[in-house]
């Protein structure tokens, strides 16, 4: 019986070195990728671009909040976003 046991790695073995390679990929994905910074200036502005259309309904209040985005998006720039 001890035979096989020493022979390698058991299934439980295996299943934990998988584990481990996964975590590793995923947090070197994470690294490369850049996905826990916050938005952009660009993304921002869109998001806030889309807000402004989906929630305003009058002209002059979309105007309103259009200008408050380039507002933020400038702001957001010059910050070094």
């Amino acid at each position: 019986m001890m035979e096989r046991s020493q022979r390698g790695l058991s299934s439980v073995g295996v299943l934990i070195v998988l584990a481990v390679v996964v975590a590793l990929g995923y947090y070197a994905y994470k690294a490369i990728s850049g996905e826990d910074e916050g938005p952009s200036c660009k993304s921002a502005f869109t998001a806030c671009m889309q807000k402004c259309r989906r929630t305003t309904t009058e002209a002059p209040a979309a105007q309103a909040c259009q200008e408050a985005c380039q507002r933020d998006q400038v702001a957001c720039e010059r910050g070094g976003k």
